[in-house]
């Protein structure tokens, strides 16, 4: 069993990962190096100064509103380290480091099955999945998805009786869209809903690529019942892939574009979905999906070389480089090149991606 965090620490990590440019990546790795929460924030000034830039890093007044907001919606907090966190999402490459949640938080425990689609989606589409979803609570698997119209509000209730996760973009107490605010307290009471946005914060677009990141982390398949080709669901369909999670897609009629992009899914290898035999089917393959990260040796943060700094800032560009790539560009130690890509990021300069890429800033 996973020790319970220290209090302190646990303030700690919320401050952290609160901190500005401190996204998931940096947040794990600062973390890694450092060996705790405290010792990164008390080491931030020194290498943000050195790395040119400025940060502020919530006080603990800021986290304690943020508390007691939490407190007001009635939510409990969920920190990476918690024992509670969710065992999925810790496979990631870098997991959520906070999570707010209302209901019943042994679901995220519980083996589950994503269902996304269209917003506006046909009438047969939304029988589809609420159909699939009552036919996966009865086997035995938890539906996630994302409390948006259409295809997720039919997921979500076909699946409340058997158990339900609803992910949202913004703060735990944002029931976006407000038509779904009874499906969130149903939900609320019956299943789960968890967010990794600050407790009062309103979605915008840039937050549901990272509730989509959280839908397919929990789950073991995503399904795509319906999308066009410039659809949120095939975000998710594709970070499931990223993360190694199996991918199925309902086939539409050609003539539909709410199908346009859920076919193309089957065209590039996607799992045909017709009902829940071939969701089983798929899942029967051995994954190994959910079994924690090797723990990495502790290793210091080394004061980097001013040719190797320069050298990596000028590998970066526009276009997003996976961390390994760089490292092998760089021709250095990935603990020196890690150590250069947190100051860079600390200074503005670059940003550390959650699906593992580094683009510069």
């Amino acid at each position: 069993m996973t020790r319970s965090l220290d209090a302190t620490e646990r303030i700690a990590r919320l401050r952290l990962a609160r901190t500005p440019r401190i996204g998931p990546v940096a947040f794990r790795e600062l973390i890694r190096r450092e060996g705790s929460a405290i010792q990164a924030l008390d080491r931030l000034p020194e290498l943000t100064r050195r790395a040119g830039g400025s940060l502020r890093i919530p006080t603990p007044q800021d986290i304690e509103g943020e508390l007691r907001r939490g407190e007001a919606a009635r939510a409990r907090l969920l920190v990476l380290g918690d024992p509670e966190y969710p065992t999925p999402l810790m496979a990631l490459d870098a997991p959520a480091p906070v999570l707010w949640t209302r209901g019943d938080v042994g679901l995220l425990g519980r083996d589950t099955v994503a269902l996304v689609g269209a917003r506006v989606a046909s009438a047969a589409g939304q029988r589809f999945a609420q159909g699939l979803a009552v036919e996966l609570g009865g086997t035995g698997f938890v539906v996630a998805s994302g409390l948006a119209r259409g295809i997720d509000a039919a997921a979500h209730l076909g699946s409340l009786a058997t158990g339900t996760v609803a992910v949202l973009g913004g703060g735990i107490d944002d029931v976006y869209p407000p038509q779904n605010a009874e499906l969130y307290e149903r939900i609320v009471a019956e299943g789960c809903v968890l967010s990794e946005s600050p407790v009062g914060h309103r979605a915008q677009a840039r937050d549901f690529p990272r509730r989509n990141r959280i839908i397919s982390g929990l789950s073991r398949a995503v399904v795509v019942v319906e999308a066009e080709v410039r659809s949120g669901s095939l975000i998710t369909a594709r970070l499931a892939a990223e993360q190694g999670r199996e991918v199925l897609a309902v086939p539409g009629s050609p003539l539909d574009p709410r199908c346009a992009g859920s076919n193309d899914l089957i065209r590039q290898g996607a799992g045909l979905c017709a009902g829940i035999d071939d969701v089983l089917r798929a899942l029967e393959r051995p994954r190994g999906l959910f079994e924690p990260p090797p723990s990495c040796p502790h290793d210091e943060i080394q004061a980097p070389d001013g040719n190797l700094s320069q050298r990596v800032l000028a590998l970066l560009g526009p276009t997003p480089i996976s961390r390994d790539d760089l490292i092998r560009a760089a021709g250095a130690p990935a603990g020196q090149v890690m150590g250069i890509l947190l100051e860079l990021t600390l200074g503005g300069q670059a940003i550390l991606t959650e699906d593992g890429k580094v683009v510069r800033a």
